[in-house]
């Protein structure tokens, strides 16, 4: 599956807008101790976080065995399903995956191939979203953009 920047931040808030009329995905269950690691599985640790103002947090992780990223949104307050997402995106192979709905406790996970890469990640919670661009590329100095719709 290819995706370009624009394609999937673009899609990535529609899904979220058609999201708060329409439920996309069955609600996840609410898991108050979730944490990144149950989400994404064994192997994965945490190698960045943003949070999503003050209702819950965007992470990335990353699993050295096999290369792979993961992002998943994480409430803090599990409860009624709210519109959520995750979305991590590789733009040196176009590769990327997202996953929006109404959830209960955490979007995701969403994963790609991002090995030696640098990696745009974000998700949101109700209307409160977070983008990072140029995460984890050494030297380089990554974007971070929040903001309510």
């Amino acid at each position: 599956m290819r995706f370009t920047r624009s394609v999937l931040t673009a899609s990535a808030l529609a899904a979220l807008s058609v999201g708060a009329t329409t439920a996309l995905a069955a609600p996840a269950s609410a898991a108050p101790n979730t944490t990144p690691q149950k989400v994404c599985g064994s192997g994965y640790k945490t190698v960045n976080s943003a949070a999503v103002g003050s209702l819950g947090t965007v992470y990335l992780t990353y699993n050295s065995t096999n290369g792979r990223n993961c992002v998943t949104t994480i409430r803090n307050n599990p409860g009624t399903a709210l519109d959520m997402s995750a979305w991590i995106y590789v733009p040196d192979t176009e590769a990327g995956d997202q996953d929006d709905g109404r959830f209960t406790s955490y979007a995701g996970p969403t994963y790609v191939y991002g090995k030696g890469h640098c990696v745009d990640w974000g998700g949101g919670i109700n209307n409160v979203y977070v983008q990072v661009y140029g995460s984890n590329c050494a030297a380089l100095k990554e974007h971070r953009v929040t903001f309510t719709r």
